[in-house]
């Protein structure tokens, strides 16, 4: 069993506590690792020495910052094999997919390191003679990172990346249930030159270290990836200190197949986006709404494609299409959902219930029908491989079941008509809409959600503003 220390200042050291906790690997349910069990005096020291970096960071040119970007993505792809390894261990993800997050990781700090001779501000015109006017882009300073544990190695970059270029110090806390791959990376970090507190690797509770994090008046922004709870636990933690914070939260994406689609690209789309990772991944597909004039005949292959899904081994080869939910827990929630459900008047066409393994926390990949939209199923987010398929009449109606929701990241149509597809990116009410394709966004666009689905975002130009705020100069001379 491996055990893991933080990276606090420059140094892979101990938590004050002595306390750990201890990972499981899903698949096996075994206990593979173990990481420190963080306390308020671990977050307190990683925060301190963040803020005392930060100022001599931010003097450096963006292009000697950027340098140390390209070295971590280098480092990365030098052991991306056995670091997907390690990601696919700690939470059962099928290894070519664990082999993609690290690639596009190592990918991601090279895209960021790109930006260095890229951002700029702006040269405002004045009303006044002789005066220029300026705005500044300037780091925003010490950031609070918190990571989920569904693609923990790639959203760690998707912080740090933007933080380190922009001139900004960091502190990272990964999910206490996939920290591995992350500490696995704090190693390496440690080889790195990099001054003492710029990149800062803590692990620990929410309540406790993760609590120390936000609340601090050190922390000048606080980005989450994570639940709708947890993001309105975020601010009010920060509410005090007026902190800035940047959540990419839950999400119910609706899926349209209009009456003119391609059913083979709507259905290998839809279920794409569905079992990816099973199902646990906030831009999935889930709840899908079908024209009436297709839906019988959606469905039949729809299921039956379903019904092809293999799960598994994530370590197989080759390899099956998803593997085991995260624990236990959310295994035991997918459940009671699809349950309720049941319960309430929908049918399983396929799935339905837990699958019958030797190991691991599988649930059987589901399709519900008779459901309704005031249903839970329909309406709360899933993180599992099962959808909803209603019927629709109407363009005007499938629109507003689509926006029913208090969720707003990410959504899809199939379509063949372009007026149908510009007409629906007008009238949709989310962050990201895929048009004939899986839900999956690209490193160069913009991932953020509307509603209660995160404010601010990431990735690309604008992901990398969240972390500079602005400076006006008016100069009169």
């Amino acid at each position: 069993m491996k055990t893991y220390q933080q990276f606090i200042n420059g140094s892979l050291v101990d938590s004050h506590s002595k306390d750990w906790i201890e990972v499981e690997n899903p698949f096996t349910n075994e206990i593979i690792s173990r990481v420190p069990q963080g306390d308020t005096e671990d977050a307190c020291a990683a925060l301190e020495a963040a803020a005392k970096a930060q100022k001599a960071w931010a003097a450096r040119p963006a292009a000697e910052r950027a340098g140390y970007l390209k070295r971590m993505a280098a480092l990365i792809r030098d052991s991306r094999v056995e670091l997907a390894k390690t990601l696919a261990a700690e939470q059962a993800k099928i290894l070519p997919l664990a082999q993609v997050e690290i690639d596009v990781t190592a990918e991601y700090f090279d895209y960021y390191a790109g930006w260095a001779r890229i951002f700029e501000g702006e040269i405002i015109q004045s009303d006044r003679k002789n005066e220029n006017i300026f705005l500044f882009r300037k780091p925003i300073g010490v950031v609070a990172g918190i990571c989920p544990w569904n693609f923990p190695f790639f959203v760690m970059a998707r912080k740090v990346a933007p933080a380190l270029l922009s001139g900004c110090t960091i502190v990272l806390k990964p999910s206490s249930m996939t920290p591995n791959t992350t500490f696995e990376f704090a190693k390496m970090a440690a080889t790195l030159d990099l001054p003492p507190g710029v990149v800062n690797f803590v692990s620990g509770g929410g309540k406790t270290l993760g609590n120390a994090l936000v609340t601090s008046p050190l922390t000048d922004m606080v980005t989450l990836t994570g639940s709708v709870e947890a993001g309105q636990e975020i601010i009010r933690a920060t509410a005090d200190n007026i902190t800035k914070v940047s959540l990419e939260l839950g999400g119910k994406a609706p899926a349209i197949v209009f009456a003119d689609a391609d059913l083979d690209i709507a259905v290998k789309g839809v279920v794409d986006s569905r079992v990816i990772y099973s199902g646990q991944v906030c831009n999935c597909a889930e709840r899908a709404y079908v024209h009436t004039s297709i839906y019988d005949k959606f469905l039949e292959k729809f299921t039956q494609a379903m019904k092809n899904v293999r799960y598994g081994d994530p370590f197989a080869d080759p390899a099956p299409d998803m593997s085991s939910q995260i624990d236990k827990n959310q295994q035991q929630k997918i459940d009671a959902m699809v349950k309720r459900a049941l319960a309430d008047g929908a049918k399983a066409l396929t799935g339905g219930k837990i699958a019958d393994t030797k190991s691991g926390y599988f649930y059987e990949p589901t399709v519900l029908v008779n459901c309704r939209q005031d249903m839970e199923i329909v309406r709360k987010e899933v993180f599992g491989p099962a959808i909803p398929v209603l019927p629709f009449t109407e363009y005007e109606e499938a629109i507003a079941l689509a926006n029913d929701c208090e969720y707003g990241l990410t959504s899809s149509v199939f379509t063949t008509n372009i007026n149908t597809v510009m007409q629906a990116l007008k009238d949709l009410k989310f962050g990201e809409t895929y048009v004939n394709r899986e839900h999956f966004e690209g490193i160069q666009g913009f991932h953020a959600g509307w509603r209660k689905s995160g404010i601010g975002g990431a990735d690309g130009k604008h992901g990398l503003m969240e972390y500079l705020q602005s400076q006006m100069a008016y100069i009169q001379f």
